[in-house]
């Protein structure tokens, strides 16, 4: 008997049997918690990219929409990718809040009316009934996981958009071309440039692909700054989208889109469109001019037009030496041409870059300028192409959207206001998320 017990005491067989289920334990152990971190931060991406959704939805709709109404649309992206009835609330109206946001501090501050930014909270908590549940960790106690996230959006405004040309598609700038400190060209297709042309340090020139830049083989040592200007991307031109809201708004006075320097909503109906001077006009008007058919609006040449807004369904014909300084002219055209000028045309008034002066000229169809174009704080936005001869000079300030191609040819000096000057401008903000 004393033998058998010495024997089970001493016998080694089926050690590592109790090793291998301590083993087994923790791998069990380890896998249950690399599945449960693994859930969790699942749902906490699921949290952030829904609030995220939802506060470039609420900012967007902000536009055009009261804050309830905007904060409506935010959660109906929010059932769309968490629906409640799988999920719970994730994000109730309540954690949708409108204000301001500091990028110095990075503070964002509720603010009652405010269209700037948008906070929205999103979480699965026990305090909202719809904690995440753990499989393996309730084991050891942890039944359940609270998480929440938060992100900020805010609008801006791309200065690209504010100062450059900008077209959907190929934007062909040929050559002996200057272009000075902060100006953009960019394309949603891409850029053409010819030779001679110089770019200042801090121009941006912009494709979705740079690689799709065409130029002559020597292009980078024929064109100085152009390699360092190069960037990828590509813009949703909104501004555009909004040019039959802008025109129904200033055809009935421009309560919304009117400039500063109109003081009467009364509108003025002109029936005279020919060879028109600023003595036909109502200085802090707006003047409405109709034409049947496809009839002509013009301008007599050298003369200087101020202060007055002019909305037309006509073809424009600009005399030579016209310039418009404070001036919006509208048109509802789609004629391939439906701007068309002489040489000397003047967008806006030289005075380097001072407030005020500046000019904006919006068609629903194409625009074709001769030589010696000169913008001064002046913008031109076009659904059609855009087409300015040689010598065009914008030094102080130009800005050229089209919804079709731009094609400027030699000799042009293009500089950059930093917004003083422009402030004119039409312009669709840009949302992003900030936090």
């Amino acid at each position: 008997m004393r033998f058998i017990v010495k024997r089970f005491i001493s016998e080694a067989e089926g050690a590592l049997t109790v090793l291998g289920l301590f083993l087994f334990m923790a791998c069990c152990v380890i896998g249950g918690l690399a599945l449960d971190v693994a859930n969790a931060y699942m749902v906490r991406t699921q949290l952030q990219a829904t609030a995220d959704a939802a506060a470039h939805a609420a900012l967007y709709n902000r536009d055009t929409m009261t804050e309830a109404e905007a904060i409506v649309e935010a959660m109906s992206v929010v059932e769309t990718m968490l629906p409640a009835a799988k999920y719970g609330n994730t994000i109730e109206a309540s954690d949708i809040q409108f204000g301001t946001w500091d990028t110095s501090t990075e503070v964002f501050s509720p603010v009652s009316g405010s269209k700037e930014a948008v906070y929205v909270a999103s979480e699965r908590a026990t305090t909202s009934g719809n904690a995440v549940g753990t499989f393996f960790l309730r084991m050891a106690g942890v039944s359940h996981w609270d998480i929440r996230r938060g992100t900020v959006a805010i609008r801006y405004l791309n200065p690209c958009t504010s100062e450059g040309f900008i077209g959907q598609g190929v934007v062909d700038m040929q050559s002996n071309n200057t272009f000075e400190d902060g100006f953009c060209i960019h394309s949603n297709t891409h850029v053409e440039v010819n030779n001679g042309n110089s770019f200042g340090d801090d121009v941006v020139v912009s494709m979705p692909d740079k690689r799709d830049l065409v130029m002559p083989t020597d292009g980078f040592a024929s064109n100085p700054g152009l390699q360092n200007a190069l960037r990828d991307g590509a813009y949703n031109l909104r501004v555009l989208n909004t040019l039959p809201s802008i025109y129904a708004d200033l055809e009935l006075g421009g309560t919304t889109h009117g400039p500063s320097y109109i003081t009467s909503p009364l509108v003025v109906n002109m029936t005279d469109r020919n060879n028109l001077t600023m003595a036909d006009f109502t200085s802090g008007r707006v003047h409405k001019i109709n034409c049947s058919g496809n009839q002509t609006l013009s301008f007599k040449a050298n003369e200087t037009f101020s202060d007055i807004v002019i909305v037309t369904d006509c073809r424009v014909s600009f005399g030579q030496g016209n310039v418009f300084g404070n001036v919006v002219l509208i048109t509802s055209s789609t004629d391939a041409k439906s701007l068309k000028a002489a040489s000397g045309l003047s967008i806006g008034v030289d005075d380097n870059c001072a407030t005020g002066g500046g000019s904006q000229f919006i068609t629903f169809g194409g625009a074709e300028f001769a030589a010696n174009l000169e913008m001064h704080g002046g913008q031109l936005l076009a659904l059609g192409d855009v087409e300015f001869a040689a010598r065009a000079d914008g030094i102080n300030g130009a800005s050229i959207i089209s919804g079709g191609e731009i094609d400027g040819t030699s000799n042009a000096t293009m500089g950059f206001c930093a917004g003083s000057g422009m402030e004119g401008n039409f312009e669709s903000s840009y949302f992003r998320i900030a936090y």
